[in-house]
């Protein structure tokens, strides 16, 4: 089964088409991504109206381009998916009416897919992909959770941040250190030339039962250890590898306790955060010392992307389900409510 899938959530926009037959687990033909960065850098962040409508001028011309990378033409699809929420209300309304559009004209099936159901996919993607039950640890920009996975749409919420998710902490510690937008990523590449306990941060919520994050505090830390120091390059790039150094540890710590409270050994890790070379590096060490096993999906499949779309989407339309034929998104949408795979589905309805 051949599905397009079409991500717009935010701020890129993401295209894919996946096969269900080809290779087995793996399908991946083709897929491309857009990123609206240099749209919003002058204003310092996602301005949604611009957002929504650089969706609308990308969408088609990136439709037809990865389609022509697969070696397809529309009429060779089986199938549209795209994220009909989390997310921002016109975005997300940007990509639903074009995949909506597809499919009636080429009298196909759709579905809505949900964007965080879509991260924790992601890693199943990859070659060897692990089976549930597992722990999932989504971790971006917007989310920061701990999910126990009993199956394709069996979630169960066993903890998530109480305030800013983790990829939204890196970019608001960026900026309070004057780095320009989008600061995450800048802040995780000066943190890789930083010296480890120069500066030494609080592992927040680690020191009390629970699974829950709170990354405020650690963002006000970095605040006033900034302010007090010299404020030399050297002196920001151990800041941010302090930082950096808190997040990883407070994540593998909370991580660890999910896998105990869970009963298993498996890990999965998706997300833009799941790309940051030293979460991967102490989540490994985590899997080795316990003798289980941690997955990632490639770094190019931790951010947006439509091949985590396109991939959801399959699996829920191979097994029979689908999503009404009008054009609806859910801005706001809990995962655990999500129907296993099997059970029918309907975007409209909620």
């Amino acid at each position: 089964m051949r599905v397009l899938g079409i991500e717009t959530s935010c701020d890129e926009t993401g295209v894919a088409v996946y096969d269900t037959q080809v290779g087995g687990a793996v399908g991946l033909l083709a897929h491309a991504v857009y990123s609206q960065i240099a749209l919003h850098a002058e204003y310092g962040g996602v301005v949604p109206e611009l957002a929504s409508r650089d969706h609308v001028r990308k969408l088609l011309p990136l439709i037809r381009q990865t389609l022509a990378e697969a070696g397809l033409k529309p009429a060779d699809l089986d199938g549209v998916a795209y994220t009909a929420g989390p997310g921002l209300v016109g975005a997300l309304l940007a990509g639903a009416g074009v995949a909506r559009a597809l499919a009636w004209a080429l009298d196909l099936p759709a579905i809505g897919v949900h964007h965080m159901e879509g991260h924790l996919l992601a890693p199943l993607i990859e070659d060897d992909p692990p089976e549930p039950p597992f722990v999932a640890l989504l971790v971006s920009g917007g989310h920061t959770q701990l999910v126990a996975v009993d199956g394709i749409g069996r979630y169960r919420l066993l903890g998530e941040t109480l305030d800013d998710a983790a990829g939204e902490a890196f970019d608001k510690t960026a900026k309070l250190m004057g780095l320009p937008y989008p600061g995450g990523p800048q802040l995780a590449r000066l943190a890789e030339q930083g010296r480890s306990g120069e500066f030494r941060f609080a592992r927040p919520m680690t020191d009390r039962p629970g699974l829950d994050f709170s990354f405020s505090g650690l963002k006000t830390q970095v605040l006033l250890a900034w302010r007090q120091s010299d404020q030399s390059e050297q002196t920001r790039i151990d800041i941010a590898r302090g930082f950096e150094d808190a997040v990883v540890d407070t994540l593998a710590i909370k991580c660890e306790r999910a896998l105990d409270e869970a009963g298993c050994e498996t890990l999965i890790v998706a997300g833009g955060v799941g790309a940051n070379r030293r979460l991967r590096e102490k989540l490994r060490a985590v899997a080795a010392k316990r003798g289980g096993r941690v997955c990632f999906p490639r770094p190019e499949l931790c951010t947006d992307n439509g091949a985590m779309i396109a991939f959801a989407g399959a699996l829920r339309l191979r097994a029979g389900q689908r999503a009404s034929a009008g054009i609806n998104v859910v801005p706001r949408w809990d995962m655990a409510a999500l129907p296993p795979v099997g059970e029918p589905i309907d975007v409209g309805a909620r």
